[in-house]
């Protein structure tokens, strides 16, 4: 399709054929969620993940709404090259009473040099006569010349038929007539919006279906979140003849969110059969999902479907000794088949299979033997009644795991002492400072080194006295520390438990410590982060 100003050579042809429309409105909609402020530099790089992960259509924005949407569109035009979606400028009706080619707002459309537009329409009465102020008749009126208008400038139209399920309950005739006016003024699909989210599946599927057998129009579905059950209300939707699925990536939204775009593509592709993506894009789902998070400044949740990094995280000892049997029998898809993995996870649960497969995926083989598994078993376990956790601390069950299994700790030096010492000064500053004392390769070390904060001053102590014998050391970057107070067992008495997350720019690991206190619980994970951070590094370990 050729835009009016000739753009139609930076933007994607496509993948597939038009039959079935996944449409993206992450910049719009999703851009409304609450801690979410997208940047246009944000934007553009969301846009460009959209494409490469094969969606049909993105939503920019509101072209002419406010400067951000406006500038969006015009470096967009320029530094996007599409492959597979075009990009979609969202917009509303003319105003009441006037005409689409001179309504200010319909010009800002066709100048954002999108070629394909969304109108938003009401299709609630209630809503046409207390928001539009205007009549029944002419808000009609107001879809038909819009959507004629656009057309006859070149532009492909979609209608938003905003509140439609809630105006449907109230009054059906009008608005299966607004998806009719819309429908015979050109517009190539109506999408019933369900815009407070209070719809159930069954609900969506009777409507949908009847508004199809009632009005010929082809139809979309558009489901917010609230009653959680817009995935499930969009799936409904396709089941009763829908072929255009609006979502967001991550399920951002105003509220508590719209259809997660994520699921609801998996489910299209793996369990519909519908071929909705480009060839191998289905296996970069995981790693466009976190992208975006990463983009958006939002953590990337761990209990997301398909995508999140406990989707195929197993814990239950008797579902180990299941999967190590046959991998299916505990999980409904091949992990890979959206570049997740499987994880299995080390507890207080845990049972043989666990441990095995665990030591498996951790590259320490175990060879079968039974009574090394059953003591590494024991030991999670009573580790686990102290207060450690390894579920997220993998580097600090590897270390436990090898010591087993060897026989004996895997140790690069020795600690004979550390202290910590906060000073409160009398302008209210702090000033923090630690010394250790360790053994390393038969020589024995003494370090000083001040921090922001006691357990930063202990981590810059270990490198002082440390990074001479081991460089590798310099890498070393403490990227994430969460502390965690234990329930008490004697009054005010408590446990700490302590994950470290390093980094050596190449990679991460978590460690665990338990302690009194938080340093030193810290002490602990700190000293299993430098000790399999140079496992890591292939130092072979000496005293």
């Amino acid at each position: 399709m050729t835009t009016e100003n000739g753009e139609s050579g930076r933007q994607g042809a496509g993948h597939v054929d038009d039959s079935f429309h996944v449409f993206d409105t992450t910049l719009r909609d999703g851009a409304q969620r609450e801690g979410i402020n997208l940047t246009v530099a944000d934007k553009l790089t969301i846009a460009r993940h959209l494409d490469d992960f094969g969606v049909g259509f993105i939503e920019g924005g509101w072209p002419g709404a406010n400067p951000r949407d406006t500038e969006f569109f015009a470096r967009a035009r320029q530094e996007i090259a599409f492959q597979n979606a075009q990009l979609v400028a969202f917009g509303a009706t003319r105003r009441a009473g006037g005409n689409a080619a001179e309504d200010p707002q319909v010009k800002a459309l066709l100048d954002s040099g999108a070629p394909v537009i969304t109108l938003v329409a009401k299709s609630h009465d209630r809503h046409v006569e207390l928001a539009l102020r205007t009549t029944l008749d002419e808000n009609l009126e107001m879809v038909r010349d819009t959507v004629s208008y656009l057309r006859s400038q070149g532009r492909r139209v979609f209608v938003d038929c905003e509140h439609f399920f809630d105006g449907y309950k109230e009054n059906p005739g009008y608005a299966k007539a607004v998806v009719r006016t819309a429908h015979e003024a050109g517009a190539d699909v109506v999408i019933l919006c369900d815009t407070n989210g209070g719809m159930l599946p069954a609900q969506v599927q009777a409507v949908v279906a009847t508004v199809i057998a009632d009005t010929g129009a082809r139809l979309g579905i558009h489901a917010q979140d609230d009653t959680g059950c817009a995935v499930a209300n969009t799936l409904a939707a396709v089941d009763a003849g829908a072929t255009h699925v609006q979502c967001t990536a991550n399920g951002y939204g105003e509220r508590v969110g719209n259809a997660n775009l994520f699921p609801v593509v998996a489910a299209l592709e793996l369990k519909y059969g519908k071929r909705v993506l480009p060839d191998g894009a289905l296996a970069e789902m995981t790693r466009i999902s976190h992208a975006i998070a990463e983009v958006v400044n939002l953590t990337p949740s761990t209990h997301q479907p398909y995508v999140g990094v406990s989707a195929f995280a197993h814990k239950a000892g008797l579902h180990a000794s299941a999967i190590k049997v046959d991998p299916d029998l505990y999980q409904h898809i091949d992990p890979e088949l959206v570049g997740n993995t499987m994880r299995m996870l080390v507890s207080d649960m845990a049972g043989r299979a666990s441990i095995e497969l665990k030591g498996k995926e951790l590259g320490v083989d175990l060879g079968g033997d039974r009574a090394l598994v059953a003591r590494v078993v024991e030991r999670v376990k009573e580790r686990e009644l102290q207060g450690y956790t390894y579920e997220a601390a993998d580097a600090s069950f590897e270390l436990l795991l090898r010591e087993e299994a060897e026989g004996r700790p895997r140790r690069y030096f020795r600690t004979e002492s550390w202290r910590a010492i906060v000073e409160d000064r009398p302008d209210g500053t702090h000033a923090n400072e630690a010394t250790v004392k360790l053994w390393a390769k038969g020589e024995r070390i003494v370090a000083t080194a001040e921090g922001n904060g006691p357990v930063n001053a202990l981590d810059r102590a270990m490198r002082v006295a440390l990074e001479r014998i081991y460089p590798p050391l310099a890498k070393f970057e403490l990227v994430d520390y969460k502390v965690r107070i234990l329930e008490g067992r004697h009054g005010t008495e408590s446990t700490t438990r302590v994950l470290v997350t390093t980094s050596d720019g190449n990679g991460e690991w978590a460690t665990v410590g338990v302690g009194e206190n938080v340093i030193a619980a810290s002490w602990q994970a700190l000293e299993d982060a430098f000790t399999y951070g140079l496992l890591r590094a292939g130092i072979d370990p000496a005293e």
